[in-house]
């Protein structure tokens, strides 16, 4: 009978151990689900906060106030437009590949000035 009592001693001690230790990570994983809610909740208001900035700084009238003060932008007349053109012979078709160096090698043709 005695040694009976002993081990079972041994496993009521066992399970007592493995109560404190289930209670003590539950409490840890507890603490770190609040700290991810709160840090969630930071975030969120985060992206509001640059929502809001982003729609306020592409407004319309921001854009021309930066553009006409800053920039010393003019807006576009049809007297300041320029329109470059190709000689009538140049504008054929030919079977040579189209150089891909990049912008500069776009036909003339397709580029327009812009506000002088």
């Amino acid at each position: 009978m005695n040694r009976l009592n002993i081990f079972l001693l041994i496993i009521v001690m066992g399970c007592a151990l493995s109560v404190v230790n289930a209670t003590n990570q539950q409490r840890q994983i507890f603490i770190q689900l609040q700290r991810a809610q709160s840090q969630e909740r930071q975030l969120q208001q985060d992206y509001s906060q640059l929502q809001y900035q982003q729609s306020a700084l592409s407004k319309t009238s921001r854009i021309e106030t930066i553009a006409t003060d800053s920039l010393k932008m003019q807006s576009v007349t049809t007297g300041r437009t320029q329109y470059l053109t190709l000689d009538p012979g140049a504008a054929k078709a030919q079977d040579a590949p189209i150089p891909t160096s990049g912008p500069a090698s776009a036909p003339a043709a397709t580029r327009r000035g812009g506000v002088r």
